[in-house]
């Protein structure tokens, strides 16, 4: 039997790569004859060079930079092997990671450390970004990267604004005097998410709870998107609060996509052409994949919806294992899993549980091999 080992990874508890590992242990310790592959896998956001840096299409930078509070931290971005193209994931420099629970804040964070590794891979000679949206901490609608690349965010009395959620609604013009290699530097967004910026579905209702907001934050997130939208639409002439994926991390795709005139591209489908998962699919018997919350989101374009559409193409099973799933049985048969596996033990708080994630993914995966093959 040879199974196809492909997790997210589960928010704040496993990096896709130590989930891969947990779930290979199972497999070793259920099924020893099988033969497996273990491929961490990420939907352009989190873990996406990880995945790179397996496939050997490059190497990892570090650099000096900021987190989503503004503190000195070093963080890495990822250079292929042309050294003309740098992938660099936002949650590197502005990932909810970084913050510990008190300090989670979409009104006070933003993504101008993200900015700052994007112009380290300018002055390392990179002539195209690959900004990875996913696991932000923010949502500042990509400010922080409009100022960190030059950019200029001023009030109706033309005083500076420091970019985060709670100033957008306060921004009255917007000024990208960028130098000129980041205008003429081409700049895909790899965003698999298709929640737009506004509305029930929004950035704001949808993942500011996840960063930190409360209900009278989320809306006031919502009404300062909007506004700034307006003004965006007022200078620019483009319309950011309809188009698929806009909402991705915090809105930077929506707020950047008029000024880098970025193109939106899949994550998933760019790294699964990287590391040729097409392929390994099509050598498996079965397929073994997760995330922390399996929830009704997860069929907006996160791994795991994906990779089923991928295994579907080959009738083969996936099975996905979460810290939590609150998705119902319909929802789960719509996305089309065969099987779908809580790892948290019963009556056992989330918060206590997600230090023991590795143990608790390991032991669910033995079992239900167990007890089904």
């Amino acid at each position: 039997m040879k199974i196809l080992i492909v997790p997210d990874s589960f928010k704040e508890s496993l990096s896709a790569t130590q989930a891969a590992h947990a779930m290979a242990r199972a497999v070793q310790k259920v099924l020893p004859q099988a033969s497996f592959t273990l491929l961490p896998f990420s939907d352009g956001g989190e873990g996406a060079f990880e995945l790179l840096t397996q496939a050997q299409q490059g190497k990892t930078i570090v650099c000096n930079t900021q987190d989503p509070l503004g503190r000195a931290i070093r963080a890495p971005y990822f250079l292929f092997n042309d050294e003309k193209t740098a992938w660099i994931e936002l949650s590197q420099a502005s990932g909810l990671s970084l913050l510990s629970e008190p300090e989670k804040n979409p009104l006070k964070t933003n993504t101008y450390g993200t900015g700052i590794q994007i112009l380290n891979a300018l002055d390392r000679g990179a002539k195209k970004i690959i900004l990875g949206l996913g696991g932000s901490a923010t949502h500042d609608m990509g400010m922080g990267i409009f100022t960190a690349l030059g950019g200029k965010l001023l009030d109706q009395n033309q005083q500076t604004i420091v970019p985060n959620g709670e100033n957008l609604g306060a921004i009255y013009s917007l000024y990208d005097e960028w130098d000129s290699r980041v205008r003429s530097t081409p700049f895909v967004m790899a965003c698999d998410v298709t929640n737009p910026l506004l509305g029930p579905s929004g950035a704001a209702a949808v993942y500011a709870p996840q960063k930190g907001a409360n209900a009278s934050m989320v809306d006031q997130l919502e009404n300062n998107s909007a506004q700034l939208a307006s003004r965006i639409l007022a200078t620019k002439g483009k319309e950011i609060t309809t188009f698929p994926g806009g909402g991705a991390a915090g809105g930077t795709a929506a707020g950047l996509s008029p000024f880098l005139d970025a193109q939106c591209q899949s994550g998933f489908d760019l790294l699964a052409g990287f590391c040729g998962l097409e392929e390994k699919i099509k050598k498996a018997d079965l397929i073994l994949t997760g995330e922390g919350h399996l929830d009704q989101q997860s069929s907006y374009g996160k791994v795991v919806s994906k990779l089923i559409h991928y295994a579907q193409k080959e009738a083969t099973p996936v099975w996905a294992y979460a810290g939590r799933i609150t998705a119902t049985a319909k929802q789960l048969k719509k996305m089309g899993l065969q099987k779908a596996f809580t790892i948290t033990p019963d009556q056992m708080d989330f918060q206590t549980a997600k230090p023991l994630a590795a143990d608790f993914l390991q032991k669910q995966v033995e079992h239900s091999l167990k007890n089904t093959i």
